[in-house]
């Protein structure tokens, strides 16, 4: 199993941004599909997740900014940025839950996580 994600770039302040995140290989379901980000010198935090069934959650941070959604069809999640500020400068990487068939009737379930694509907001 393989998370590609991509759209980073740069952007003016106030300007915006889309981030896809891919799931590909042996997938049997996805769960929790979910956006973090680390700033130089700083640790990863959580940014957005959405599950399965399509509940959200936001840190307060980007709250009323950014908004997740997934195309299950292609096993994809989104992060749509708006309001872009220069503190939201930083690596963002995506992460899922996902369940795999190992073998006949058996299966394995376990987080994986992106390569990371870099946002850089100026001011």
């Amino acid at each position: 199993v393989q998370l590609q994600a991509s759209g980073g770039g740069l952007v003016q302040a106030g300007g915006s941004l889309r981030l896809s995140c891919e799931a590909s290989g042996s997938i049997f379901s996805i769960n929790a599909m979910n956006w973090y980000r680390q700033a130089p010198g700083k640790e990863r935090e959580f940014v957005a997740a959405i599950r399965g069934v399509g509940s959200v959650n936001y840190a307060d941070s980007v709250k009323g900014r950014f908004t997740t959604f997934r195309d299950n069809a292609k096993n994809t999640t989104f992060l749509e940025m708006n309001s872009l500020k220069p503190e939201d400068t930083a690596v963002y990487y995506c992460s899922a839950v996902i369940t795999t068939s190992t073998a006949p009737g058996l299966r394995s379930m376990r987080n994986y996580w992106g390569q990371g694509t870099q946002v850089t907001v100026s001011s």
